[in-house]
């Protein structure tokens, strides 16, 4: 293997498990891992330590996830502890970006540092921000949460000694999903991996991380796009997790699909589960069903009464099914991605499914196919009948699709759905993903656009979107279910199926007469195309009685059903009704501007009234977050260097179909200036000698020109950015924007007309980073650094890591007659970090075993 591929190989290994390093992704390659692992047990200062099985396991600062959830009835409660250490001869931040439940109240966050607990205080997002940063210069352990989307956070935690051990515990509360007499209690586990559209903007207000840039469309991309660990490596953290749950009644039938579990029955209502392994990965979704005895659900009104007022959860439960089947004809649309991340398992689960939706179909029904991942294909210019001979169309056009390339799905939201707007009936939209995207309250705001459609939404896959599949179901009035992939494919599209057929109940609204009530959530009843309960929750002002009056559509009857209630004048049990409502009221001033929020320009009345709703209720929003300090204690040793946790890439998802093989641009991620389609990636970077297909475009036409050889410094493969428009050209800077990146027509040489002076600039390109190049180039000229490369430059001195093909004393000797301070000296692998005079950088190139030079950037 070539010497210089081999280094980036190790490069890519170490990159998003090590501590100390922050590389920008352009200079990386993603391809088969061959990172030799410590052969002892694991050391502080190690890089790499071996798992139980012997497979390489990245070191990071997050040590283990527990779990502990107590479920009462229809409510959960959940404790989140995680365990941070660092195992670094340096104090670190931790930076941890982790999903919760997308319904979840997150009302609670404590710190425990050796035996002190401090509790954490919702603050304004900015001002909690300030807070955290001022503990963290000024040297005290501190702690901060931050709510992304309403399923992903990101957890910081600053000034971590060496050795040192600190937990971070979150809680929060939430209702459990129901239908026909089972219940689903889910936790996820990971964060997947988000498509970015739009064009990068060089914004560095996010202060994200993440292997994708901030773009016009998604400004705080870099924030929802947690790095994964490298290929051929697990994460160095794993999770347990334990359920304690009573029903009140009988349970029956307690499993999970999704993970091996150890049960226990103290009681025929109770049950106490836990995962068989305490060290499972962290890689797919924790999901646990039981049925109850009897398989229905009794009407209830739950209340709780404080000094903030009356609060109440009213369940009301489903009616019987009528079994009459609507032959109407109906209108379907499926629609399937095939992006890169669905490729392998997941899509050929989904095709499963639509291949069986489709032979449901009546031959009056009129049905269309549409495609999408870069670019939408369609397959009919406008629904056809569903005849035998169109529905083997549809079979082959869908047997012959693959997973590759971006999600671009606001395309196929609107080719699906904009025709309804000029119909006088209703579409059905049938949607297969997996939802990784990063615009997804913009596609959510769509999809409320159209009125006229109903959107059944799939999600496929063990580590899903839910936050916006749930919500394109409940905007779009229509269904969502999740189809893992060992699930029966058959069995979700029999249940699609009944529903379009045979809905449970539409049209719904309830009538209070004249009860005291006030700001009752959903305000829209969504319809019941199962045997689910009406769930509400609203304030009362007084105590009385009364009779809420429940009506709908059953198989185009009315429906009508009375139901007594009391709202008591005082009730202190089941207080997290409160915090349950205000989540419920959150949720709707949020879809009142889905699409500023995605931009962070929100209404302003909205935008405060979340806020306030955060802080009278103690709950994470996108606008408030928590904050935790530890006055007692103040490290020395000045900035903390910054550690990202790395992610697990979702079980069943292709790392090559979202992260490339490092030999054809995937442009799965999107984000490029608007001139033309850029390739951004991460963890990727053709090595010198690798041949590169490069694709551009001038209007509609595409040319198709071969790179010779690279001498470094280029970008090709894997994750991209993208305008969407045809054809492209892969050249890239990284998502961090640290100096100009080489364009892959820059770097294509012709070897054999390489002059002395060529020679040694692909030299400086094999062994520099483009940004500590810019350094070097403007020392010649006596100009300052620039912008990006004051990041790493401090004074007369450049941070940098150095990778080296020979790390003895005498190598290390040699670096240190050049003026090089080891700040990081990690036993297992051959780099080194510190500060260098920038005078010196130019001349690492002539030692060597130097292998390459990157800049070191703190955060």
């Amino acid at each position: 293997m070539h010497q210089q591929q081999q280094f980036f190989f190790e490069l890519l290994a170490v990159l998003a498990t090590s501590a100390a390093i922050v590389l920008a992704v352009a200079t990386l390659r993603s391809s088969q891992v061959t990172v030799t692992a410590a052969q002892e047990s694991e050391t502080q200062g190690a890089l790499q330590v071996l798992d139980a099985s012997g497979k390489p396991k990245a070191i990071c600062p997050l040590k283990h996830t527990s779990v502990k959830a107590e479920i009462s009835g229809f409510i959960s409660r959940v404790v989140v502890t995680q365990e941070f250490e660092n195992p670094f001869k340096e104090k670190i931040e931790a930076v941890y970006t982790f999903p919760l439940p997308q319904n979840a109240a997150v009302d609670d966050m404590t710190m425990l540092v050796g035996d002190r607990t401090v509790r954490g205080r919702v603050l304004r997002r900015e001002e909690a921000q300030a807070v955290y940063e001022a503990a963290k210069t000024g040297g005290k352990v501190a702690s901060l949460l931050d709510q992304e989307r309403p399923n992903i956070f990101t957890q910081s935690v600053a000034n971590i000694m060496p050795g040192e051990q600190i937990k971070i515990s979150i809680s929060y509360v939430e209702t459990l999903k129901y239908e026909d007499g089972s219940y689903e209690f889910v936790f996820p586990m990971v964060v997947g991996p988000r498509y970015i559209p739009g064009n990068a903007t060089g914004s560095s207000v996010s202060s994200g991380n993440g292997f994708a840039p901030d773009t016009d469309s998604v400004p705080d991309a870099s924030r929802i796009t947690p790095r994964p660990v490298a290929k051929g490596m697990r994460v160095g953290h794993d999770i347990s997790l334990e359920v304690a749950l009573d029903a009140g009644v009988a349970i029956e039938n307690v499993s999970s699909g999704s993970h091996a579990i150890d049960m226990q029955r103290p009681s025929v209502a109770q049950a106490q589960v836990r995962l068989k392994s305490s060290s499972v990965i962290p890689n797919k979704d924790f999901i646990l069903r039981y049925d109850v005895a009897g398989k229905g659900i009794s009407d209830a009104l739950l209340t709780h009464r404080s000094e903030k007022g009356g609060f109440f959860t009213l369940i009301l439960q489903p009616p019987d099914r009528v079994t009459v089947t609507d032959v109407t004809p109906k209108e379907l649309d499926f629609v399937l991605d095939t992006s890169g991340s669905m490729n392998g398992f997941p899509i050929e689960k989904a095709k499963e499914t639509m291949k069986l939706a489709l032979d449901s179909l009546y031959p009056a029904d009129t049905f269309n196919l549409i495609t999408f991942a870069g670019d939408t294909h369609v397959l009919f210019p406008e629904p056809v009948p569903a005849t035998l001979a169109n529905l083997q169309k549809a079979q082959a056009f869908l047997a012959s699709r693959s997973g590759s390339g971006g999600t671009e799905m606001m395309k196929a939201i609107r080719a699906a759905l904009d025709p309804s707007d000029a119909q006088g009936h209703i579409r059905i939209v049938c949607f297969m993903t997996d939802g990784y995207v990063g615009n997804d309250m913009e596609i959510i705001s769509e999809v409320k656009n159209h009125p006229n459609a109903r959107v059944f939404s799939f999600g496929i896959g063990s580590s899903v979107n839910r936050f916006l599949l749930d919500k394109m179901a409940e905007q779009g009035r229509g269904e969502v279910e999740y189809v893992a992939l060992n699930d029966d494919g058959s069995a979700a599209a029999r249940r699609f199926h009944e529903r379009v057929r045979n809905p449970l109940l539409t049209d719904i609204s309830l009538e209070w007469n004249g009860l005291p009530v006030a700001d009752v959530y959903p305000q829209r009843i969504p319809y019941l195309f199962g045997a689910k309960p009406v769930i509400l929750s609203g304030r009362y002002t007084a105590a009385g009685n009364g009779v809420v009056r429940l009506k709908g559509k059953m198989s185009g009857r009315d429906f009508v059903r009375d139901i007594p209630v009391a709202f008591p004048e005082a009730k202190t049990q089941h207080d997290v009704l409160a915090p349950l409502w205000a989540r419920s009221r959150i949720d709707d001033l949020m879809s009142q501007d889905f699409n500023g929020m995605q931009q962070d320009t929100m209404r302003p009345d909205l935008k405060e009234t979340i806020t306030g709703l955060g802080l009278e209720y103690r709950l994470m929003t996108q606008y408030t977050s928590f904050v935790a300090v530890e006055e007692m204690i103040v490290t020395d040793g000045g900035t903390p260097r910054r550690i990202d946790v790395p992610v697990e890439v979702p079980e069943g998802v292709s790392r090559e179909g979202v992260f490339g093989d490092g030999d054809k641009a995937m442009g799965f991620m999107a984000g490029a200036p608007k001139s033309r389609r850029i390739v951004a990636y991460s963890n990727i970077s053709p090595s010198v000698g690798q041949t590169v297909t490069v694709t551009s475009s001038g209007s509609d036409s595409k040319a198709k020109r071969e790179s010779k050889k690279l001498g470094g410094g280029g970008s090709g493969g894997g994750v991209g950015v993208g305008t969407g428009r045809r054809g492209g050209v892969s050249a890239a800077s990284s998502p961090r924007s640290l100096g100009g990146a080489v364009t892959l027509e820059e770097a294509a040489v012709d070897e054999a007309k390489l002059s002395p002076e060529e020679e040694k600039r692909q030299l400086l390109l094999a062994k520099f980073h483009p940004a500590v190049l810019a350094v070097i180039e403007r020392l010649k000229i006596n100009a300052k650094p620039g912008a990006d490369e004051v990041r790493f430059i401090r004074g007369e001195k450049a941070d940098v890591q150095i990778w080296l093909t020979d790390k003895s004393p005498e190598a290390l000797a040699k670096l240190k007659e050049l003026g090089f301070e080891v700040i990081l000296d990690p036993k297992t692998a051959k780099l080194v970090i510190g500060r260098l005079p920038i005078s010196n950088l130019e001349k690492l190139a002539e030692l060597k075993f130097v292998r390459y030079v990157a800049p070191q950037v703190s955060s």
